[in-house]
């Protein structure tokens, strides 16, 4: 108890949040250079804090040769993988994971004046895109390592640090990481829970469809047919698909009322404002179930699509295609050890003890429980936030959350 006292009174509030505003600063937009910069400053601090630092260079021709490789979406040069792990006996009793890339920001006119990687302070909250997914957790998994630097704790088995890129569109860097043998026991990735112990992860796949038309002068349109038109029957039945799939969900999303989304993210249809649009193109994600082979899942979209009570879509049929980031689901297993050591040390935090709940989201936690590391959410910010020009994470959270995990360490890794 002495030891996990001094650790915690290690935990420096105001240092934290200095290092978190030092990560929003990074605009490491994923598969951007900045994303590999934010990589070495954690690859360096991690060395500097005496872990035992392992930073690669990721070989992505030969990650896209391998067999269950997620898939990506934004354009990528190089990336690097960083891994650190402390002393200690045997393979590392607990991960602590954190993804170094964020979206980009959107539209800026919606950040009103203020610079979206300017990782704005109040008294209560720090703004900026990744302030919320997930660069407070990333800081919070920095913070923890630093805490137990500063006391000189040495644990007695070791703790391992995954800074991975490539979250965003797919998980390339947490699949590079478990390719090149880094592994762990039990692994928590501190996405952004609301205080909550997220155990399982609905997935998504990106899908492309495309619809034909029949081009013709706009001005002689009835010669034609227009494939905006002609997606609108396409998209009821993605909306009817998508209530059958939600009809009952796991037990696990009580209180969430749309678990498997389904969603048109992007339509594009026609080039020339008086021609009649032969062909539109939409792209978009379809929730996997727990516990469904995503093959499954891309076949009920085909399946939906393949039906279609249409004259014209019977004679030119919806191709489907599925590029892209491909989420399986995943969850911890039931009654494993780390949901309940996770929230003892939040409830010895806190006061209170979380709820566990599951997200209708995507995330690298599929890929660990895949590679055979049980694996939770746990980390600071609400994931509303996530993605949009509001991004913001509350500055009380971020300090519990680094002392949940600090505790967490201490009780797993054991203290020599």
């Amino acid at each position: 108890m002495d030891v996990e006292a001094r650790v915690l009174d290690a935990v420096d509030e105001a240092e934290t949040v200095r290092l978190l505003a030092d990560l929003v600063r990074v605009p490491s937009v994923t598969g951007t250079d900045a994303e590999s910069d934010l990589q070495d400053r954690c690859a360096r601090m991690l060395t500097e804090w005496g872990l035992d630092v392992d930073m690669w260079k990721l070989d992505l021709d030969d990650l896209r040769s391998r067999e269950g490789f997620p898939g990506t979406e934004a354009e990528r040069a190089e990336g690097y993988g960083v891994v650190g792990v402390t002393e200690g006996e045997g393979t590392p009793a607990l991960i602590l994971q954190g993804h170094a890339d964020v979206v980009p920001i959107g539209d800026p006119a919606k950040w009103e004046g203020q610079d979206p990687f300017g990782a704005r302070l109040t008294a209560t909250t720090l703004h900026g895109r990744g302030a919320c997914d997930m660069k407070a957790g990333l800081a919070a998994n920095l913070a923890v390592v630093r805490a137990l630097r500063a006391t000189g704790v040495r644990l007695a088995r070791p703790l391992a640090v995954h800074c991975v890129v490539s979250e965003e569109d797919g998980g390339l860097g947490a699949f590079a990481t478990l390719a090149r043998g880094h592994t762990g026991e039990a692994a928590v990735i501190t996405e952004p829970t609301s205080g909550k112990l997220i155990t399982a992860n609905a997935g998504a796949l990106t899908f492309r469809l495309e619809v034909a038309g029949r081009a013709a002068h706009g001005a002689t349109r009835y010669e034609g047919v227009n494939a905006v038109e002609a997606f609108i029957p396409v998209l009821q039945a993605v909306r009817r698909l998508e209530r059958e799939r939600n009809a009952d969900p796991d037990s696990l999303f009580a209180g969430n009322p749309l678990p498997y989304p389904i969603e048109i993210g992007t339509v594009r249809a026609g080039d020339w404002a008086s021609t009649v649009p032969d062909l539109l193109v939409a792209e978009g994600r379809l929730g996997v179930r727990l516990d469904e082979d995503p093959a499954a899942a891309r076949a009920a979209l085909e399946r939906a699509l393949a039906d279609l009570d249409d004259p014209w879509l019977r004679d030119n049929p919806v191709r489907v295609t599925w590029p892209g980031g491909q989420f399986a689901s995943g969850r911890l297993p039931e009654g494993h050890p780390l949901a309940e050591e996770a929230a003892r040390a939040v409830a010895d935090v806190t006061g209170a003890r979380p709820g566990r709940t599951a997200a209708p989201y995507g995330s690298d936690l599929r890929l660990y429980a895949a590679a055979g590391v049980p694996t939770l959410h746990y980390g600071p910010g609400d994931v509303r936030f996530a993605h949009a020009p509001r991004e913001q994470v509350d500055l009380r959270e971020l300090h519990d959350v680094t002392r949940a995990l600090a505790l967490l360490v201490l009780r797993r890794c054991g203290v020599r």
